[in-house]
């Protein structure tokens, strides 16, 4: 059994091999970072000047060597140019040229020549076979290296002629251009994949911190839409001693409002209970902040050195329980990226109520000195977004000319508005 599984490797390890060396597909080299093309550009002067002096190294040549020669000269100085794009076919096109051309020129080389491959040629080469190494898997261009230094071999035995042969020497810059090729390809594999890894890092700690976020908002609502069912409770209980021998169907009518009222408060703590479970013991029962503790929330801030300024611009009224928390919380958070980011810049907190909507806005200056490194993961603009997006708001952030940052957001306070606006988010 392990006989057979280690033939059905082999012959799979085979016919990939023979599928990745077999092949014209193209794989251009892409740019080299800040050099941009200009790699590219040396390439193909490289390939054109040593294409000129592979050409005059066998100026001497006869017969069909004269129509052969320069033909292969040609194309193994265009099979560098080929590699750029198309690395596998550019290497078989290398390595048949320099046969060709070894063979054409055999039979009139002078003896104190290097043969079966010139000294342009065999430069030539080297560059076709980094440029597949750096694109090919080290396998494959070790599989080219063999057939390559084969190729060379083989001439030399079917050679009835003793000539300067090249080979040995030929086949050191050949393997050093496959070891550099790959060990540089795998570097770039390597940077690569670092980079997706932190690119997938970033990703999925961007999703927890949102989910913690939206974790955290519920934690907070639970509180507000427990007050709302428990007062809807209490009503439906009250109501009928409210009215003086109320019909029947009332009275059931308000019982099954009760009950049902119950029932959902019943279930809202089961289900957010568990959210709320992670909660210090402490802070489990405190009242939800509004815009109300906004002074307090300024003193501590003001306590810490950071100056801040308040300015309110139309009538103050009550708002509805999740709007002044999320107003508070977006306050709040802006007011904590301002303390870490911007130390020693001036806050203004400015709170606009209007007639559906209220606005909070909060810019800070210019720093005037570095900020330290933030311990925290970054994403307190998420958190606002969230808040503003689940009242059906909308949150702008950006730099202000002026070289501070600003944080505003619109959010819906008219109840009608508000309920349209959260039907229409699927």
């Amino acid at each position: 059994m392990d006989g057979k599984r280690l033939v059905e490797a082999v012959r799979a390890g085979v016919r990939g091999m023979r599928e990745e060396l077999l092949t014209a597909r193209r794989d251009p080299l892409p740019r080299q970072g800040m050099l941009g093309w200009l790699p590219h550009v040396h390439v193909v002067l490289f390939a054109l000047v040593l294409g000129i002096a592979n050409w005059v190294e066998y100026k001497y040549a006869e017969g069909p060597a004269k129509v052969f020669f320069p033909v292969c000269a040609v194309a193994q100085a265009g099979a560098v140019v080929v590699a750029l794009s198309r690395p596998v076919a550019a290497w078989w096109l290398s390595t048949a040229a320099m046969s060709v051309s070894a063979e054409s020129v055999a039979a009139t080389v002078p003896g104190d020549r290097v043969w079966p491959w010139s000294v342009s040629g065999i430069a030539l080469h080297t560059a076709v076979l980094l440029l597949l190494s750096l694109r090919v898997r080290p396998r494959v261009a070790a599989t080219a290296l063999v057939i390559t230094v084969g190729s060379g071999l083989l001439g030399l035995a079917l050679s009835d002629r003793g000539h300067n042969q090249d080979v040995t020497r030929a086949a050191i810059a050949f393997g050093t251009a496959v070891v550099v090729g790959a060990s540089l390809r795998a570097s770039r594999v390597a940077r690569s994949r670092l980079v997706e890894q932190e690119v997938l890092t970033a990703d999925e700690r961007a999703r927890r911190t949102l989910l913690e976020e939206r974790g955290r908002i519920a934690r907070e609502l639970h509180d507000v839409v427990a007050h709302h069912m428990s007062v809807i409770s209490i009503q439906a209980q009250v109501a009928p001693h409210l009215v003086a021998d109320p019909p029947p169907e009332l009275t059931e009518n308000l019982a099954g409002i009760r009950e049902n009222a119950v029932q959902a408060l019943t279930e809202l703590r089961r289900v957010l209970g568990v959210l709320r479970s992670a909660d210090p013991e402490g802070a489990r029962h405190a009242p939800q902040p509004t815009l109300d503790r906004l002074g307090e929330l300024v003193a501590n801030v003001r306590a810490t050195g950071l100056e801040v300024a308040t300015e309110t611009a139309g009538t103050p009224r009550p708002l509805a329980p999740g709007v002044g928390l999320s107003a508070y919380r977006i306050v709040q958070e802006a007011l904590s990226n301002a303390m870490r980011h911007a130390p020693g810049a001036r806050v203004r907190v400015a709170i606009g109520y209007h007639p559906a909507t209220l606005t909070v806005r909060v810019t800070n200056s210019r720093p005037t000195r570095s900020a330290p490194p933030s311990p925290g993961t970054g994403h307190g603009l998420l958190g606002m977004r969230e808040r503003a997006a689940m009242l059906g708001g909308e949150l702008a952030t950006g730099a202000t000319p002026e070289g501070g940052y600003e944080i505003t957001a619109l959010l819906p306070t008219d109840r009608t508005a508000a309920t349209n606006t959260a039907e229409d988010i699927p």
